[in-house]
């Protein structure tokens, strides 16, 4: 499968940049324009995947990602932030290629929340989510990503970073004012989550990620999957 091209890399990091400074340009209907503007990085991706002429055969290794990344969360949910599923996520992006890790990433939220309980914050997961395996997948011929403490790195950030996507749905949504000093105390009070799942990440990447990338490599090579 073809990787992303350019122009729709270039939308999508646009779009989250504006999405991080959205208080900045505008102090009222935060949740809905933050929503659209969720929804609008989501389509050229969803629509440029569709128009991609992919085999049933690799819809189902997606989807089996996908099911398995959605899965795993359940029985971690009494443990806060502690999950394989950010993991499964990026493996499969870096074998699969950024398209198909920003599909399995968006379909583990909306599945596993099948599970957990859907709400405001299920868009942000599936922003969250597929931006890691769309950035995974990018990553993926880089020297980062063939070595699995490039990767440990890699995961540690993106816990950081999905605990701070996460954290300003609540932002745009409960907070009824804007006002930096509540927001600098929510992510302040966050921190402990989010060190929680980047050091999760970690330990599942520098445990299972050579033996995972060498099982969907396998898959890959054997059934033809995903070629360019």
């Amino acid at each position: 499968m073809a990787r992303s091209k350019p122009i729709l890399i270039v939308v999508a990091f646009l779009i989250s940049v504006i999405l991080v400074g959205f208080p900045l340009f505008n102090t009222e209907h935060f949740m809905v324009l933050s929503l659209l503007i969720m929804v609008a990085s989501f389509l050229p991706f969803m629509i440029h995947y569709s128009k991609k002429k992919v085999r049933s055969r690799e819809l189902v290794v997606v989807a089996i990602l996908a099911a398995i990344a959605a899965v795993s969360r359940v029985p971690f949910a009494s443990i806060p932030s502690v999950q394989p599923t950010t993991f499964v996520i990026i493996m499969a992006a870096i074998v699969l290629g950024p398209q198909s890790g920003f599909v399995v990433g968006t379909l583990a939220a909306i599945v596993s929340n099948l599970f957990l309980g859907h709400g405001p914050w299920t868009p942000w997961q599936m922003y969250a989510w597929g931006m890691i395996g769309l950035t995974a997948g990018l990553l993926g011929n880089t020297r980062m990503m063939h070595s699995k403490f490039g990767r440990c790195v890699y995961g540690f950030l993106v816990g950081i970073a999905f605990g701070w996507i996460m954290n300003l749905w609540f932002v745009f949504g409960v907070i009824e004012e804007f006002n930096w000093t509540e927001v600098i105390l929510y992510y302040s009070s966050s921190l402990y989550f989010d060190l929680t799942h980047a050091i999760c990440n970690v330990l599942f990447l520098w445990v299972f990620s050579n033996s995972w990338i060498r099982i969907i490599e396998r898959f890959k090579v054997k059934y033809g999957l995903f070629e360019t």
